[in-house]
């Protein structure tokens, strides 16, 4: 599946001679599958783990890993000013201080002096050679120059010891990989605070009153801010769905916990997103214990309003003169219009994305929505049917258009 943001990126993975070389190949693959052009270039010791024909392959691109016996003599100069991101992964200790102290002996080396694009490392060795002061010295060496270096995971090695120097597993890579690419997005410098999924009300102590929020389309929003480059707060309630890699994330159960949640970081934001379902009511006086069935007739559930969390913040705003973006969610099962309006006018919000959540394919738990967004002066924007990844986008780039009016 496409991905916007990595979608016709050129990116050099550069893999060095590592048991982690596996973990590139799903990489490659990965990228590949987003809409990135993935040229990769395998050092001589690499190829001892992996065949150019693998990444070849998965990318379906030519792998380049014999720097003297090329078609082009400066093809390594072409790589490095064209590529969008340069990725050594995984990065032996021997390939750290051949890029620390300039090394230009191999495909690699002398494409990582000839790039111009941010440069990321993925270190990845066996017992305790990361710890060793002169690899630290490599890495800080690295970093001081620019380079991004991704810290690798505790874990069992090859050898059987167990330390850090593990590969990250390929979904927080690819998360690294976004976070870098869109950092000087159009939301750079921006702190978003977003609310995603349901929230729970107890019951007793094994019973609550909750909705069939998933938090998809939250969590895609999140992802949809990092991309831009945005400082990300997700709070969510109990969810299923992977948090984005680089987002601060809260979790919290009740309304009260959410309310709490968002006032208490909410002077730090520049923009808030509201998509979380939350209860409008939660039991008055929860239980202690469990409610027995055995008990005589029904219990009666006696139940108090909420907080309402948006009215909290404008208030919160009107008082401390924000300069605060209020985004609100509307799901409806009826006249959807005219509650939108109502609700983004009594909120006092900027922008809210009324959706229909009656539908199959619209609805909570779906993969897919259709958004309409409403604003202040008759604004309205219909964002038609297509994954919440891509409504997300959608609404974030909204969002960002309305700021820099």
């Amino acid at each position: 599946m496409s991905n916007s943001l990595l979608d016709s990126k050129r990116i050099v993975l550069g893999v060095s001679g590592s048991i982690a070389c596996y973990k590139s190949a799903d990489l490659a693959s990965k990228l590949t599958q987003a809409g990135a052009l993935v040229d990769v270039i395998l050092t001589e010791a690499a190829q001892q783990f992996v065949t150019p024909l693998t990444f070849q392959a998965v990318t379906g691109r030519t792998v380049y890993s014999d720097l003297w016996n090329r078609d082009g003599h400066v093809q390594h100069v072409k790589l490095g000013e064209s590529a969008d991101l340069l990725l050594v992964s995984p990065a032996t200790a021997h390939t750290l201080a051949k890029l620390a102290q300039g090394f230009a002996d191999n495909f690699l080396t002398v494409t990582a002096l000839a790039a111009r694009c941010p440069v990321v490392v993925a270190p990845a060795m066996d017992g305790g050679m990361f710890a060793h002061p002169a690899v630290q010295e490599n890495v800080a060496l690295l970093r001081a120059r620019g380079v991004v270096v991704i810290e690798p995971k505790e874990g069992r090695m090859a050898s059987g010891l167990v330390g850090k120097g593990r590969l990250p597993e390929t979904a927080e890579m690819i998360g690294h990989i976004r976070r870098v690419l869109g950092r000087n997005g159009v939301l750079a410098g921006k702190h978003v605070l977003i609310s995603a999924g349901p929230t729970q009300e107890p019951i007793d102590p094994v019973r609550f009153i909750s909705n069939h929020s998933s938090g998809k389309q939250g969590v895609a929003l999140a992802q949809a801010a990092v991309d831009m480059g945005a400082e990300v707060t997700l709070i969510t309630g109990r969810i299923h769905e992977p948090i984005p890699f680089g987002v601060n994330h809260v979790q919290i159960q009740t309304a009260v916990e959410l309310h709490d949640a968002v006032m208490a970081v909410i002077q730090e934001q520049d923009i808030l997103i509201m998509a979380a379902a939350v209860g409008d009511f939660r039991p008055k006086n929860p239980a202690t214990q469990k409610i027995k069935k055995e008990m005589d007739g029904v219990p009666t559930i006696e139940l108090t309003r909420n907080p309402d969390i948006t009215v909290a913040v404008r208030a919160w705003k009107a008082v401390n003169h924000a300069e605060l973006f209020m985004v609100g969610f509307a799901a409806e099962t009826q006249n959807w219009l005219e509650n939108g309006q109502s609700k983004l006018a009594r909120k006092g919000l900027d922008l809210i994305a009324v959706n229909d959540v009656g539908g199959t394919q619209t609805g909570f738990r779906s993969a897919t929505n259709a958004i309409t967004l409403l604003g202040k002066d008759d604004l309205m924007i219909e964002i038609p049917l297509q994954s919440k990844e891509a409504v997300a986008e959608a609404i974030m780039k909204q969002v960002a258009k309305m700021l820099t009016v």
